[in-house]
């Protein structure tokens, strides 16, 4: 497959890599692991656990989080980082934006989300508001993680995700979500966990890795 690139020249359009000049390895998206919830509070891909590659393989990793569905109304679902295997605390500065419209054109419009971004922050990072539990209401994203074998410089994150939810009225909501961030940290970031705030969930979740050229 050869790496397409858009007019908005967005890494998250990049769907394969062109072959290297003058042939041979022509590069590849490669698919390390999938995991699945089903009704738990957590889900974390850590390296070097269950055949799980996160290290200096690969420059840039990607998440496909698919059919993510909350057990319990009302409740957010978080991303944080690990530089050990264990602990979950990763101090990040992020940003968050969305954009919504629901079933019945009462709610349309574009935000940024104050409540939702993090300065400084070990906390987890929103990237899904308000999940309904509703048989209907899923969410699919889409995660990028840049370098985070590096031991000279901070790791930079965006998340583009796409959820359906009664957004707090009573039509469902289409909304648009973009977290884009770094963990402020020199240390390689060895993993990262998915998990439910005070609900459990449930979803498909692959991680790939891109080969450098």
């Amino acid at each position: 497959m050869a790496l397409v690139k858009y007019n908005d020249r967005s890494l998250r359009n990049l769907t394969t890599i062109p072959a290297a000049a003058g042939g041979g390895d022509t590069g590849a998206l490669v698919h390390i692991k999938t995991l699945t919830a089903s009704n738990d509070s957590t889900l974390a891909f850590i390296h070097g656990t269950n055949d799980v590659v996160l290290d200096n393989t690969y420059p840039i990793y990607i998440v496909k989080i698919i059919n993510l569905f909350s057990h319990t109304d009302d409740r957010a679902v978080l991303l944080n980082f690990t530089i050990d295997g264990t602990n979950f605390n990763v101090t990040k500065t992020t940003t968050f934006f969305r954009a919504r419209h629901n079933e019945s054109d009462s709610v349309a419009g574009l935000d940024y989300r104050t409540r939702a971004d993090l300065a400084q922050s070990t906390s987890g990072q929103e990237f899904v508001e308000g999940f309904d539990g509703e048989a209907d209401a899923n969410v699919n994203s889409t995660i990028f993680l840049y370098n985070p074998s590096s031991t000279t410089f901070v790791k930079h994150f965006t998340m583009d995700t796409q959820g359906t939810g009664n957004g707090g009225t009573n039509a469902q909501t289409s909304t648009n979500a973009f977290v884009g961030g770094y963990c402020n940290t020199t240390s390689a970031v060895t993993g990262f966990r998915v998990e439910g705030s005070s609900t459990t969930i449930s979803g498909t979740f692959q991680l790939y890795g891109i080969k450098d050229a």
